[in-house]
């Protein structure tokens, strides 16, 4: 018995097989020249094609990258930030640098902390270059378990209004990281209602609010043969969200959408193309569903990429609720 493409081969019907027609298959030729396993860490492929290459390095129009990361937290346990302290990874003059000879005419360092360590970076970025740096809040989780938490938390984002925030950034550490003993516990879920006073304090000062929820869906299936990011989840399996007591990528996006609907007032940026680039008729469901909600395509043009004709005609139609994200780091 022989496979068809072996009889392919052997009528000289797939190309490069150096066979004609009515020429004898040789199996043990064909075996001999078939090659070792090749570990795919190794695997460096070498394009093909004979095309022009082109190298766009500046803009043609002035653009706000409005999801970057210029600071982080100096201390971080399981995903979850506990100190309000900031590490910077570049100074205002290497930033502007790139920014210049990129046409960039401003970032938005998502990433901006709490506390003193928010005013700390407002001040070294946004007031001492105006117009060019934005920077958000981010929530204070290390006094999660303080009883009156709900009003603690929505006085600071009151604080860091006055401090210069310009938005607030949810990390994906609320839904998949941050537990009822903040490392440990039960998972908390994106539309606990002990963080309702927070968003309708960003609502009622005008604070836009960038959340990361989710992951590409592949991080939520087995890392196996069928995995589209084996390569990816292989070398980092500590990426993965398949099993244990995480919950799948449509709870999370349910239960955001939940915590969407109670909070009209807020307007909120479901980044990473909403969470689920695989689906846009999804995420174009939910910008039909909530007019409070925009988008952003960080780290996401692979995916729009390989779905040229969808992801045209989203962009077409929801033109003015799509933001420009690269979710880069310092200093590229």
């Amino acid at each position: 018995m022989i496979s068809r493409r072996e009889w392919l081969y052997g009528m000289g019907l797939v190309a490069g097989s150096g066979v004609k027609v009515g020429s004898p298959i040789n199996i043990a030729a064909k075996s001999a020249a078939t090659p070792a396993s090749l570990e795919l860490s190794q695997y460096e492929p070498r394009s093909m094609l004979h095309v022009h290459e082109s190298h766009v390095e500046h803009s043609k129009f002035p653009n706000i990258d409005f999801h970057t990361h210029i600071s982080g937290s100096t201390k971080s346990e399981q995903g979850i930030e506990l100190s309000p302290d900031r590490t910077y990874l570049g100074t205002p003059q290497e930033l502007l640098a790139v920014m210049d000879r990129k046409n960039i005419r401003a970032m938005v360092n998502l990433t901006g902390g709490y506390d003193n360590g928010l005013a700390e970076a407002v001040a070294k970025y946004d007031r001492a270059y105006p117009g060019r740096f934005y920077t958000f809040t981010e929530p204070s989780y290390s006094r999660f378990k303080e009883a009156n938490y709900p009003k603690l938390q929505a006085q600071a984002i009151e604080r860091a209004h006055r401090d210069g925030a310009h938005g607030l950034k949810i990390l994906k550490t609320l839904g998949l990281y941050l537990r009822e003993d903040v490392t440990s516990g039960t998972l908390v879920k994106i539309d606990d209602q002990r963080f309702d006073l927070m968003w309708d304090a960003c609502g009622q000062l005008n604070l836009p609010v960038a959340i990361h929820i989710s992951d590409p869906v592949a991080f939520f299936t087995p890392i196996d043969r069928f995995n589209e990011r084996y390569e990816e989840l292989n070398n980092h399996p500590d990426w993965s969200f398949y099993g244990q007591d995480f919950p799948s990528n449509a709870d999370l996006i349910s239960a955001r959408n939940r915590m969407i609907a109670r909070h009209p007032k807020t307007q909120f940026v479901a980044l990473h193309v909403g969470n689920f680039s695989e689906d846009l008729q999804n995420v174009g469901e939910n910008l039909d569903r909530f007019a409070n909600m925009s988008v952003d395509i960080a780290a996401r043009v692979g995916e729009l990429g390989r779905q040229p004709l969808t992801a045209r005609r989203f962009f077409d139609k929801y033109q003015d609720r799509i933001l420009f994200g690269t979710d880069a780091t310092p200093p590229r």
